[in-house]
Parts: structure tokens; sequence; C-alpha cells
């Protein structure tokens, strides 16, 4: 079996407000797989519903071929945009419990904890209460906690926030480094950079229904709309203007270029190849800047909402 979660048809209501409509999905092995959608759409719910946390009304989910069953939750690892740390213990005793009630051994889980406070240099920290320590550190402890029992399946609810730019790409990279080592992610956030940066495959959750799912890859083929960004340098700008406008449809230019005379948009007419437009460009013009208008995931994410 290629998918290590299945949620086939699954809803949830809390009395007459129904939080998820019959919402399937599937998570391939070894993947990350980003659950996306506005704040209220139901992506917490489901969640809840895969760590076992609330149970749906309707539907079934399974894990690696197993219909969903408490023993399951030695297999996830959950870090939820809600921390959960306990703010009066230390961190190395806090870290110690709750890899125990993961089911490691303590020999085991200070061997482990040794291993990823060196690897995040926070070797210091040992002693020291979560509540002396910054937002973003806690979230270190809490990353570590989350991963240390090599879980199957990995849930990251917003896993950035709290996180300055470098240590946000320390937990980026150690995400993938999880996912190259076997691990398969579940990564829910709002920042859609880090989609991009991360994420295999996606579904789209509106108001309690997926409204888009797939490839990440593929889904931007389906959306992309055959237009080019064109940077050109000419001392005939209105000449070679008129002539791009005569032959294409010319769209309002959002890109940054330096010293060119002419900044386009320029959508490919129904016959032509990127060679052809590329072709009569440079034919026109000193071509500086050509380079196809790929959707990103935040364009995506809005133009689906708005649609639906």
């Amino acid at each position: 079996m290629n998918d290590l979660l299945v949620a086939e048809s699954v809803s949830k209501n809390f009395g007459d407000f129904r939080a998820l409509n019959k919402v399937s999905i599937n998570v391939p092995k070894g993947s990350i797989f980003g659950l996306l959608g506005p704040n209220g759409a139901g992506k917490t719910t489901l969640i809840r519903i895969i760590n076992q946390i609330t149970m749906p009304d309707e539907g079934k989910v399974f894990l690696d071929g197993s219909l969903l069953e408490p023993e399951h939750i030695k297999d996830i690892g959950y870090l939820p945009e809600e921390r959960g740390l306990y703010k009066s213990m230390k961190v190395g005793e806090q870290a110690l419990y709750l890899a125990q009630l993961k089911g490691l051994s303590k020999s085991e889980a200070k061997s482990r904890l040794k291993h990823w406070f060196e690897k995040l240099e926070i070797g210091d920290w040992w002693n020291k209460k979560i509540q002396e320590l910054s937002k973003g550190q806690a979230q270190k402890i809490q990353f570590i906690v989350t991963v240390l029992h090599r879980p199957k399946l990995l849930i990251f609810d917003e896993p950035f926030s709290g996180f300055d730019p470098i240590n946000a790409t320390l937990i980026k990279d150690e995400i993938l480094q999880l996912r190259d080592e076997g691990a398969t992610v579940i990564f829910s956030t709002h920042r859609m950079e880090s989609v991009e940066e991360l994420c295999d495959h996606i579904a789209l959750i509106h108001k309690s229904n997926k409204i888009l799912d797939g490839k990440l890859t593929d889904i931007k083929r389906q959306y992309k709309s055959n237009t080019f960004e064109v940077g050109l340098q000419t001392p005939n700008s209105q000449q070679v203007l008129n002539a791009i406008n005569d032959k294409y449809e010319v769209l309002p230019a959002t890109f940054r270029n330096l010293n060119d005379d002419i900044k386009l948009n320029v959508k490919l007419n129904e016959n032509d190849s990127s060679n052809d437009l590329l072709s009569f460009l440079t034919s026109q013009a000193e071509v500086h800047h050509f380079v196809e208008v790929i959707p990103s995931a935040n364009d995506i994410f809005i133009k689906t909402v708005q649609n639906n």
C-alpha cells in the first residue's frame, strides 16, 4: 500500500454545526502532505480525529492499511498549534516524561534526547523551566518531544510559529530530513511560502468540504495560464509595444527587474509555443527576461477559495 494514512468520507458535527462534510484524503508514504484552508475550515477537526482526540460521526480512518485504533497513538507524533508543555516543569524532566508516555524506556529516551539537544545546540536547557524560555525556545522542545519516538506519521500544525527566520529554516531542514529518513508528514499552515518549500501533495478544505487535492506540481500545471513575464530593451519602445499588442494578449506586469525599457506579461496564443513567442520577441528587441508565470500555492489557495 502506497498511502500511509487514508481518510474515507469523514464527517463530524458539533450540535447543528457540520465541521467536516464527507472529507477524504490519501497521504502517500514518505511524503509531506499540506493540509490547507482558511480559519474554521475544518482542518483542526480532521487532525483531532486522526489523533483520536475526537471521533468521526461518519467515515473511517486507516493508518498503514489498518483501521485506526487506540494502539496507533504510538505511531503518530503531533505538534499542535496550541502548545502543551507544562511551564513549571524542568525541560529535561518533562521531555523524559513525555517520551515515556510514547513508549520509550527511560534510558532510550535519555539517549535520544541527548542526541537532539546536541543537534539543536540546547544542552544547557536541561534544568531550565519552560517558563524561563522564549516562545521559540519552548517550540524547539515541543518539536523534539514530537519526533523523539520516531513515529510513522508526524503532524505539524503551524510548526514555525514563534521562530525567527534562522530557527524556522533549521526546523524546516529537520522536517525534510525526517521525510528523507522515511517519516510521513501532515503539515498544516497558513504560510504558503512554507507549502512551496516543503509539500509534495496538498488538500484544501473550505467550509467543511474538501475542494481541491493532489500533487502540488500537477495542481500548479492545472492552474497555469500560459503567460510569460517578458523584459525587453529597445530604443523603439512604442513601436515594439504596438507589434506585441497586435499579435498577443498583453497583461499587466507585476514582476520586478532591472534596466528594461519594456516590462510585460504576455499570454501565448492557442496554437503558439513558448519558442514561437521567444522567437518573435527576439526579432523585435533584446530579451533580458523571459520566465513562465507559474501560479504559487498562495495564488491557488486564494483563487480556489474565492471560486467556492
